[in-house]
């Protein structure tokens, strides 16, 4: 049933205590417990918003770096990715499996502003050996959301 919580709160941070309890079957007191000590042992992290920088007059640039990595002896990737990390451009890292070790999605005010970050911080960085670059042209849906409105595509008959 706690995981019940996590879900509903991951899904829509916004929903009450009282509709939690309500779906769930737990008290709301029961409901605030269990958010309060998930808070404190850091099982949930964040509450966030999703946004559609589309449209907000804002420029925008999200970016997917992979990245090859030579791993330290004794701690592996794990200090590399640290070090990464602490990028205040950097928004997700993820270890992956395949060519690649890393998985780095940057957020930016423009493409030169990634394109420094990767030529003058992250290829300085002792371990990487290399970097693939993609720029996101476009969001079409993000955390299970779909990102905009969904246009209705409008075919003509084929006559044969």
């Amino acid at each position: 049933m706690e995981k019940d919580i996590l879900r509903i709160l991951e899904n829509d941070a916004h929903t009450s205590t009282k509709e939690i309890s309500a779906v769930t079957g737990i008290s709301a007191t029961g409901v605030t417990h269990f958010i309060k000590q998930s808070e404190k042992d850091r099982v949930i992290l964040k509450y966030k918003a999703l946004v559609n920088w589309d449209k907000v007059d804002d420029e925008h640039v999200l970016a997917l770096i992979e990245v090859k990595l030579t791993p330290e002896k004794d701690v592996g990737f794990d200090a590399v990715a640290e070090r990464i990390y602490s990028f205040p451009q950097t928004r997700t890292v993820y270890l992956i499996s395949g060519s690649y070790d890393l998985f780095v999605l940057v957020s930016a005010r423009t493409n030169h502003e990634v394109a420094d970050l990767v030529t003058q911080k992250l290829s300085r960085v002792e371990g990487v050996q290399g970097t693939v670059t993609q720029f996101v042209l476009k969001r079409y849906k993000e955390d299970g959301e779909v990102i905009g409105e969904r246009k209705e595509v409008k075919r003509e008959p084929v006559i044969l």
